[in-house]
């Protein structure tokens, strides 16, 4: 049995899953410290509403509120698990496309670029074109198509700039997200989808709904009632475990591991590294397009254009999905999920205590920075083993421990062969 258990925690992925499982938990011990300082110091908070913080933060999403008498309330709570998915979709799209670029050698940090332009195209095909002509399903499918195919063409941008010109992807990246920025403020600008609210100044492109495009909810509503989860998170799900038999089980996922493991060694071996890399860079912005175009097209959601004169923080958070998952797909869609539900608990804790829900993202930010440390973590659970493994050695039969051991045969019996064979 424990030769079974060492086996299985000295497996590399056993190894990169317990480093991201001690981020998660070192996280949410400092975001506990964290609110109970601010709690204790805070008048308005005190001890007891530490405590409720520190409940939140562990248990959030299974909070229902308070009860009559001003206490927190415990349960399944559909309409958090519900909006837990639907934030998950498009982090789980983005940390994919991270993800991606990150096993074939490239960081794509254009995340944010190609998610504007996915979600410019997305939201321009659905509504323009005539759903009582064409099909509500058939203009859905286009316009997811086209923030695929949109995100799919400028994260190939850089990737052809670092395979041709030898240029950085990450500086590539950054020039291509301010352009994408500028470029979707300008199209929405004069475009004829956008409602301008006069009293604050500001615009929003219409909901998909005004064309009569939604996502299907696919049952969803039913399980997750008051929610905004649709069945865009099976299609986030499904380009997970498509992406995970891409890089692992077929030709092209091998030729673009070996890229990123060493460019020339592979162009050594017959591949077409240039190519390669283009390919990689536009899959990641196909994801990431294709994230934003789930998320638009779920019918419930307003695009502030004018707003996007900066990045969208959701293409960045595809970062830390990533890393937590170590860069592994499947694991992508669980550590999507979990940055969610530290999104909703984050809301609960600004609605029902006097805290302020950005407090998550210190304890997003300690794990973040934990995860980019997890090599350091593995290679503490090695040297805990090779400790271990020397201790075992020293106690074992025979051993060089300065006297016999019990089990060891003696001299005499040596000679005479009894306990063993006679030389």
């Amino acid at each position: 049995m424990k030769e079974k258990l060492s086996a299985f925690y000295g497996k590399d992925g056993t190894k990169k899953l317990l480093a991201s499982l001690v981020s998660i938990l070192v996280g949410l011990l400092f975001g506990a410290i964290v609110v109970v300082i601010v709690g204790l110091f805070n008048s308005r908070i005190g001890l007891k509403g530490a405590w409720e913080g520190v409940r939140l933060i562990f248990l959030g999403i299974f909070s229902t509120g308070r009860d009559a008498a001003g206490a927190l309330t415990w349960g399944f709570n559909p309409t958090n698990f519900g909006d837990m998915l639907f934030r998950a979709m498009p982090l789980i799209m983005t940390g994919l496309s991270v993800a991606v670029a990150f096993k074939t050698g490239l960081f794509n940090i254009g995340a944010p670029g190609q998610y504007l332009m996915g979600t410019m195209a997305s939201l321009m095909v659905a509504l323009s074109l005539p759903t009582e002509k064409m099909g509500v399903f058939l203009v859905w499918l286009l316009a997811f198509l086209a923030g695929v195919i949109a995100g799919a063409l400028w994260g190939a941008i850089p990737g052809a700039m670092k395979a041709l010109l030898n240029i950085n992807e990450v500086l590539a990246c950054i020039m291509t997200n301010w352009i994408a920025a500028n470029v979707v403020t300008w199209a929405f600008d004069i475009s004829n989808f956008k409602n301008v609210a006069e009293s604050t100044k500001s615009g929003y492109v219409y909901k998909t709904t005004f064309n009569g495009v939604a996502t299907a909810k696919m049952g969803l509503d039913k399980v997750f009632p008051g929610s905004q989860v649709n069945g865009g998170i099976f299609v986030a799900i499904l380009a997970a475990i498509g992406m995970y038999v891409l890089i692992n089980k077929t030709t092209l996922g091998y030729q673009l591991k070996a890229c990123g493991s060493n460019r020339h060694a592979a162009r050594y071996a017959g591949i077409k590294d240039k190519r390669n890399i283009v390919l990689s860079m536009a899959i990641a912005g196909a994801l990431s397009g294709g994230g934003a175009a789930l998320y638009w097209l779920s019918g419930n959601t307003e695009f502030f254009w004018s707003t996007y004169q900066s990045l969208p923080a959701i293409g960045f958070n595809g970062i830390p999905v990533a890393l937590l998952a170590v860069n592994n797909p499947l694991g992508v869609i669980f550590s999507g999920i979990f940055m969610s539900m530290l999104n909703v608990i984050g809301l609960q804790m600004s609605n029902l205590t006097a805290y302020n829900e950005y407090l998550t993202d210190i304890i997003v930010a300690v794990i973040v920075y934990l995860s980019a440390f997890a090599l350091v973590i593995r290679m503490l659970f090695d040297g805990r083993k090779k400790k271990r493994a020397v201790r075992n050695d020293a106690n074992a039969p025979g051993a060089d421990t300065g006297k016999p051991a019990e089990d060891a045969p003696k001299p005499d019996e040596a000679q005479t062969g009894k306990g063993g064979d006679q030389a």
